[in-house]
């Protein structure tokens, strides 16, 4: 239970740090943001829990093809955002076509080959 919780304060400050960041340097804080922290960590923690070179590989596979799917959203959203549609909706919107896109990968990416 204390391995859980030291992962979920790590994760939890870094995210915390990240949106301070953001707060006052928007720009330096998208582009932090937009680094793969989460993935890393994930990785780490999957790793520590269980070092497995074949399992890491999958993952690690499997993510990129599930990143392609996000990407859309922020494009969306500062669409949105500059026609005037609030925040909250934008967000709606935004999210709304990643998981139609992530509908769409699971039900493509085996019949193009991909292990997801």
């Amino acid at each position: 239970m204390l391995y859980l919780l030291i992962k979920a304060g790590v994760s939890g400050v870094i995210i915390a740090i990240v949106s301070e960041l953001a707060r006052r340097l928007p720009a330096f804080g998208a582009l932090v943001a937009s680094l793969p922290l989460i993935s890393v960590m994930g990785m780490l923690w999957l790793w520590r829990d269980r070092p497995d070179a074949a399992n890491m590989a999958a993952h690690a596979e499997a993510t990129f093809w599930y990143v392609l799917p996000s990407l859309p959203m922020f494009l969306l959203i500062p669409l949105l955002l500059r026609k005037g549609v609030g925040f909250y909706p934008s967000l709606l919107a935004g999210c709304g076509l990643t998981v139609a896109l992530y509908l769409a990968m699971m039900a493509l990416g085996p019949r193009l080959g991909l292990k997801l």
